[in-house]
């Protein structure tokens, strides 16, 4: 089993074979906005390489203080317009005053997105913790509110299997989610994790406070190591021993790095799947074969149908 080191053959052949038989699971994906223009096309192939298999929504961040704003409503009003696909767009309290969120909320119901991810959001570059705007809200809860309170919003939020890293404890991290939820939030979507029974825990402690809406699991394939220690030390995610041996020495090795990452990443959401698991939601990092590929082991075949208006 991969939670306590590399993945037996027998195991992994057993979940192979049983993914068939199991029901469909439900997919989402992120996706982050071109940094550029020239990286727009880019980026759409990505998504429409992805959007045959009739994922729930694809999520499109926000970068830090509103740095990629005009890039995310770009991105989720195109694919409102041109596709079939349901568009989620990030929104964060960092760097911006009430007035200014209500106007980018506005912006979006008007344009038809009608699924926001509200987030607190990372502080920005150059600054260690998150400080609230003074003209803003104090964290995701008042957003939350404030948006539910402007229009009937779907809402999904983040929370995190392995504690968040600003929190006093795991109780106070479980409580702040419950809080999310008695705000309005229709779902929340885990950080990345690489152990299942991590994330197992988590729903045990959370259906225990009380927890009731969707926690889906947040899935990061492994397409850099170096960026993926980088990641976890920012948001708490512990990186198992058995991670760094199968990965080391492969940051320039791509082929080889994207096998591992896709038998890795596979053989979690099996064994998820295999514990009931039925949604999963991936961080794509704009990169769409090696998601592709981990659906496919889950099931997911294409549904052309779907990917246009």
């Amino acid at each position: 089993m991969i939670m306590s080191g590399i993945p037996e053959r027998n195991d992994v052949s057993s979940g192979l074979r049983e993914a068939g038989a199991r029901n469909r699971v439900d997919v989402s994906f992120e996706f982050f906005p071109p940094t550029s223009d020239a990286l727009a096309e880019k980026h759409w192939q990505a998504l429409m390489r992805l959007a045959p298999l009739n994922p729930k929504f694809v999520s499109v961040t926000y970068g830090a203080g509103g740095s990629t704003r005009e890039r995310t409503h770009s991105l989720v009003s195109r694919i409102r317009q041109e596709t079939t696909l349901e568009p989620a767009a990030h929104l964060t309290c960092v760097g911006a005053e009430k007035g200014e969120i209500e106007e980018i909320a506005e912006r979006y119901w008007e344009s038809g997105i009608r699924h926001l991810v509200a987030l607190r959001g990372d502080p920005p570059e150059g600054f260690e913790r998150f400080k609230p705007h003074p003209g803003g809200f104090a964290g995701s809860v008042e957003l939350i509110e404030f948006l539910k309170k402007k229009h009937d919003f779907e809402i999904s939020v983040g929370c995190y299997p392995e504690i968040h890293p600003d929190a006093k404890s795991s109780l106070a991290d479980i409580d702040y989610l419950k809080r999310k939820m008695d705000a309005g939030a229709t779902r929340a979507i885990t950080q990345f994790f690489f152990d299942p029974e991590v994330y197992l825990r988590f729903i045990d402690r959370a259906r225990a406070h009380g927890i009731t809406i969707p926690i889906v699991p947040g899935i990061l394939p492994v397409t850099s190591y170096s960026k993926i220690r980088q990641f976890s030390k920012q948001c708490g995610t512990q990186v198992p021993a058995w991670l760094t041996h199968l990965f080391e020495d492969l940051d320039e090795d791509p082929a080889t790095r994207n096998l591992v990452a896709a038998m890795v990443a596979s053989e979690q959401c099996l064994q998820l799947q295999r514990a009931g698991v039925t949604d999963f939601h991936f961080y794509t990092l704009n990169r769409a074969d090696l998601v592709y590929s981990v659906c496919h082991t889950l099931g997911l075949r294409p549904e052309l149908k779907t990917v246009t208006s």
